[in-house]
């Protein structure tokens, strides 16, 4: 009877049993060379990811090789085998480096990229423990170098990278050059041996620093890779320079005490002097969890670090030892992975873009790639020397990132999928809108069009103008602009002054209400202070900090006409260059009778005089997002009041102002023992002297 199954199975399929078995063959060899190529490809990634500190492949492409090799050996358990990447952590340490055993492996966490993987791990949680009830601890992910700080009698004596988990690489002398780091336990009576796991990490400032300080053979693609290879350098010297910082985020093992919960081991950490990320949450369910993760999604651009998700951990460590590990991974922490800001592209072109002061600004063409759910087909190249030091080409496979979640860069090539088929960049010689020859300065990484009466420049200096950081013209923007620049209306920024209600409604899409809105925020924009409309002259230089200093110093236009080159550059904050770019603009004739129509359209050339202010005396610098105020809004209440406004922390500042997610000025402040308060304590402040914060002219 089996046999006649068998035959009326084939028949109805139209098979021989021996083409089937042939088919079965072909299709397993297929599937075999399938997870060799696999699992060749993330070997390959992993080290130069881990090893090299170059990584090749995106965190998107890397997952999506991992999650194809997983779900086939998943259905597949034959193809399955102890050395494959998907039983094992990182890459192997380095042969010349001294290795480190861990004597509990670190193991990673195994991701969930929705709000289902997340809830469907809480189910096999609750399945393997169905009386448990969980509390979680809720943690940023910091996108660093895992890192476990062995201490002996309160010493550190060793510093061990991950490795591939059982083994990892011994960095000691350079661990110690990071000043976050604790040689010692802060602690009388410490446990003889323990061991403190945590993230070194670079933040984003110190990254682009150091980038612009290297030769492009030697670039980082983002902060972590920054971290990684600063700390494994030869010289610990190197890594001493580079500001690494580290977040202690878990203890491995400890010897002759008893911990409970996974909190009060972050609160241990602490106590030992570690630094803990501020932003850690218990959760009281798994609701409390989705908030945590949903909100930091929204605020992790404000960090001055970079994370790429949230770690969830269930806090009570005997619910830990009861779920224990699959694989590779414990079945009582994930890591919840936020959409990616890093991918991969192709660079179709380099195109110029002329500035407002005349500067070279080079863009790319990119094929059309999804950034976090924004298509991005075009990014920023910051200047011509940046192309030649990246060595970008035409045609090259480029890491693309939007940076603080808007603005699209892109951070390197990826040299390793050139074909020979791309096209180094040549810098132009020529403006391409005007024609006149370029300038380019030994000192300096911009080139520039010489040309004031550029078309391009004209454009882009009204709109400045126009912009909300300088005279703020409400409801006239990027393409109102355009319009009234190729109408032939405004061909200098005192124009505006002079528009009309006809010309405004001869413009497409202006009717006779935005026209009479828009002479209005015209004229509410003459009474703007006096620094805005030095910022908004498009002058060289001279950015708002900088036209802030100048005017207060200076007081009014008449006299900062009159000032010497000199004179200028001796004010505190004010740079040689500043000085020279602001002095020889001043000394032009047409730029003397721009300001001379400004004044006469009534436009504010003086500040307000304000001597003895109950803030007088006092300086005040801000950190971190106010919730009420904008930052130019409460430094302008500030200098009403008599104050100043400081651009660093230093000694003889008075008050730091934190908002929310305060950056490294907090732990500055707090070291050189300025007063520090919150919001609320300023908004006391500017109404107990009578400053309206509702007011838009603050």
């Amino acid at each position: 009877m089996a046999d006649q199954s068998f035959e009326r199975e084939h028949e109805q399929t139209g098979v021989e049993p021996s083409q089937e078995a042939s088919s079965r063959a072909s299709e397993s060899e297929e599937l075999a060379a399938r997870v060799a190529e696999l699992r060749r490809r993330i070997e390959e990634a992993n080290y130069q990811y881990y090893v090299l500190d170059n990584p090749t492949l995106t965190d998107a492409e890397y997952d999506q090789l991992m999650q194809e090799l997983r779900r086939i050996e998943e259905e597949h358990p034959e193809l399955q085998t102890p050395d494959s990447p998907t039983q094992r952590v990182g890459a192997a340490p380095l042969p010349e480096v001294r290795q480190h055993r861990h004597p509990v492996p670190m193991l990673s966490l195994a991701n969930a990229r929705s709000e289902e993987e997340l809830q469907a791990w809480h189910r096999r949680a609750q399945n393997i423990l169905p009386n448990a009830t969980f509390e979680y601890v809720c943690e940023l992910k910091i996108d660093g170098l895992a890192m476990a700080l062995t201490y002996e009698q309160g010493r550190l004596t060793v510093g061990a990278t991950r490795g591939d988990g059982l083994v990892g690489e011994d960095w000691t002398p350079n661990v110690r050059t990071i000043r976050s780091i604790p040689q010692r336990l802060r602690d009388a009576n410490p446990p003889p041996r323990v061991e403190v796991r945590g993230e070194i990490y670079m933040t984003i400032e110190s990254f682009e620093k150091l980038n612009a300080s290297l030769t492009r053979e030697k670039l980082f693609a983002n902060p972590r890779n920054a971290a990684a290879g600063s700390l494994r350098q030869k010289d610990p010297r190197i890594t001493a320079e580079r500001n690494l910082d580290f977040f202690g985020y878990q203890i491995g093992y400890i010897e002759g005490r008893n911990l409970s919960t996974h909190w009060e081991a972050l609160q241990l950490i602490a106590e030992w002097g570690f630094p803990v990320n501020p932003h850690n949450r218990r959760a009281r369910d798994l609701d409390e969890v989705l908030q945590y993760c949903r909100e930091w999604e929204q605020k992790r651009f404000e960090l001055p670090y970079e994370i790429d998700g949230v770690v969830i951990k269930i806090n009570d460590l005997a619910q830990q030892q009861e779920l224990g590990y699959v694989g590779r991974e414990p079945r009582w922490a994930i890591a919840f992975k936020y959409p990616p800001i890093q991918v991969a592209t192709r660079l179709l072109d380099i195109r110029i873009n002329i500035g407002r002061t005349g500067s070279v600004n080079p863009w790319a063409v990119l094929e059309p790639v999804n950034i976090r759910g924004v298509t991005v087909s075009r990014a920023t190249l910051h200047n011509e020397q940046d192309i030649l030091r990246k060595d970008l080409r035409i045609g090259d496979w480029v890491i693309v990132q939007r940076a603080g979640e808007v603005i699209p860069q892109v951070v390197k090539p990826i040299v390793e999928r050139r074909t020979g088929e791309e096209r180094p960049y040549t810098p132009i010689e020529r403006c391409p809108v005007c024609e006149t020859p370029i300038m380019r300065l030994p000192d300096e990484a911009i080139a520039y069009c010489p040309n004031t009466d550029c078309p391009a420049r004209l454009l882009e200096s009204v709109i400045h103008f126009a912009s909300k950081g300088a005279m703020d013209l409400e409801t006239i923007g990027e393409k109102q602009c355009e319009q009234l620049v190729k109408a032939g209306y405004i061909k200098t920024v005192a124009d505006f002054y002079d528009l009309t209600r006809e010309q405004l409604l001869k413009l497409e899409g202006v009717k006779e209400k935005s026209a009479d809105n828009m002479l209005k925020a015209i004229e509410a924009s003459k009474k703007r202070p006096f620094w805005r409309l030095l910022f908004g002259l498009n002058i060289r230089y001279i950015g708002e900090k900088t036209a802030q200093l100048i005017t207060e110093h200076f007081g009014s236009m008449d006299r900062l006409l009159t000032a010497s080159e000199e004179e200028i550059m001796a004010i505190p904050g004010v740079g040689p260059k500043s000085a020279h770019s602001l002095y020889t603009w001043l000394q032009q004739e047409k730029n003397r009778q721009l300001i001379e129509r400004l004044r006469q359209a009534g436009v504010n050339m003086t500040i307000e005089e304000r001597p003895g202010g109950p803030l007088a005396g006092q300086s005040f610098l801000f950190t971190g997002k106010l919730a009420h105020l904008t930052r130019s809004q409460a430094e302008e209440a500030v200098r009403q009041l008599g104050g100043t406004v400081a651009s660093n922390v230093t000694r003889s500042l008075t008050h730091l102002i934190v908002g929310e997610d305060p950056g490294s000025k907090l732990e500055k402040a707090r070291r050189a023992g300025v007063q520090i308060h919150d919001e609320q304590w300023f908004l006391d402040l500017l109404r107990q002297h009578g400053v309206d914060i509702s007011s838009s002219g603050i």
